[in-house]
C-alpha cells in the first residue's frame, strides 16, 4: 500500500482476546495467538483492549515489540449520560489501571474518569457511540454532547453503516478525530484499520487527534454477520463440549446467544451424536442468512430510530 510505503502507520485499535468475558476461551483467541497473528498481519501497533481487565498483558508482558497496553472501560454512568459507556483507553501501566477500575467502582461518572486521563495524559476512544445496552433504554439524544468529552470517536465494524455513518457526521460537525476498528472477538481483527504517522503510539494517536489520519473501514453486513455466526457455532460447539466449566459469555448477537447457551446444556454434553446433529442444524439456518436478516433488519430500524432523534434535537 502506498500509504505504509512512505511511513504511514496502520492500526486495529479495537480487539478483544479470550481474557474477555464476552470470548470463547479459544487457544487461537488467546493474547500470545493474537499478539503473532497482529505481526503476520502487518500492525505497526498492537493493542488488546478487554472489558475491564488488562489479563493480556499479564500474560504478554508490557515490553513486548509493537504492543501497546489497552483496556475497554464500562462506565455506567446512568445518572448523567443515562446509559452505559464503553471507552478504550492505551498506554496505561497496571497501577493506572487499578486506580481506573477502583475509580469506575465507587464513582461511576464520565467525567471523573475522563479528568484522571487527561491528568495521566492517556490516550482514550469513545467507542461505538450509538451501541447500547441491551437491558437499558437508549438515550442517543445524550451522544452527541458526551463525544464533546472526547478527542477521538470510533468508526466500528460491528455497526451498521448509517449509524457509523452519523458517526463521522458528528466528528466532522464537532472537530472530532475518527478511528477505525474491528471490536473483534473472533480473532478476525485488522479487516478495519486506522493509518497515521508517527516514530511512536503517541504520535500515532495525536496525528488521529488532529485529524491528520485515514480509515479504512467496514461495516456490519449481511456476508460478514453469517461468517461471524459460524465462527460462534464453530468455536461454541466445539468449546463447549471440551471444558463444560468454562466461563459465560455473550456475543452480543441475540441470535447467537441463544445458540451458545443451547450448546452448553447437558444434553447435549451427554450426547455427543446430538450435538453434533444440532451444530450441523444450527449451521444450516446460520447461513441460511435468515437470523442475519432479521438481527440487520431490527438494527436498521433502530438506526433510523437513533437518526431522528438525534436529527430532531436542540442544539445547545
Amino acid at each position: 500500500m502506498e500509504f505504509l510505503e512512505k511511513g504511514w502507520k496502520k492500526a486495529d485499535l479495537h480487539v478483544h482476546t479470550s481474557c474477555s468475558f464476552d470470548v470463547l476461551p479459544a487457544p487461537e483467541l488467546s493474547p500470545e495467538a493474537l499478539y503473532k497473528k497482529g505481526l503476520d498481519l502487518g500492525l505497526d501497533f498492537i493493542t488488546f483492549t478487554d472489558h475491564d481487565t488488562m489479563e493480556a498483558y499479564e500474560l504478554l508482558g508490557l515490553e513486548r515489540e509493537k504492543l501497546v497496553p489497552g483496556v475497554e472501560l464500562t462506565i455506567r454512568d446512568l445518572e448523567s449520560a443515562g446509559h452505559t459507556i464503553h471507552i478504550n483507553v492505551y498506554e496505561l501501566d497496571f497501577e493506572e489501571f487499578e486506580e481506573l477500575k477502583e475509580l469506575v467502582k465507587i464513582e461511576p461518572k464520565l467525567l471523573s474518569v475522563i479528568k484522571y486521563l487527561k491528568k495521566h495524559k492517556l490516550p482514550y476512544i469513545y467507542n461505538h457511540p450509538l451501541w447500547f445496552e441491551f437491558h437499558e433504554e437508549a438515550e442517543p439524544s445524550k451522544v452527541p454532547e458526551l463525544a464533546k468529552h472526547f478527542s477521538v470517536l470510533e468508526y466500528n465494524m460491528h455497526e451498521l453503516k448509517l449509524k457509523n455513518e452519523m458517526i463521522v457526521a458528528l466528528a466532522e460537525r464537532l472537530g472530532k478525530g475518527i478511528a477505525a476498528s474491528t471490536d473483534a472477538h473472533t480473532g478476525k481483527f485488522g479487516q478495519a484499520y486506522t493509518l497515521a504517522k508517527g516514530a511512536n503510539f503517541r504520535e500515532f494517536f495525536r496525528n488521529i487527534e488532529k485529524g491528520q489520519n485515514f480509515i479504512v473501514p467496514e461495516d456490519l453486513t449481511r456476508k460478514f454477520l453469517i461468517e461471524e455466526m459460524n465462527t460462534w457455532l464453530d468455536l461454541t460447539f466445539e468449546k463447549s463440549q471440551q471444558d463444560r466449566e468454562a466461563k459465560a459469555f455473550l456475543s452480543g448477537i441475540k441470535p447467537v446467544d441463544a445458540v451458545v447457551k443451547l450448546s452448553r446444556s447437558n444434553l447435549l454434553s451427554c450426547f455427543p451424536s446430538l450435538n453434533r446433529k444440532t451444530m450441523e442444524l444450527f449451521s444450516l439456518l446460520a447461513n441460511s442468512g435468515i437470523p442475519a436478516a432479521f438481527y440487520l433488519h431490527l438494527e436498521k430500524v433502530m438506526a433510523k430510530q437513533i437518526a431522528r432523534e438525534i436529527r430532531d434535537q436542540k442544539p445547545k
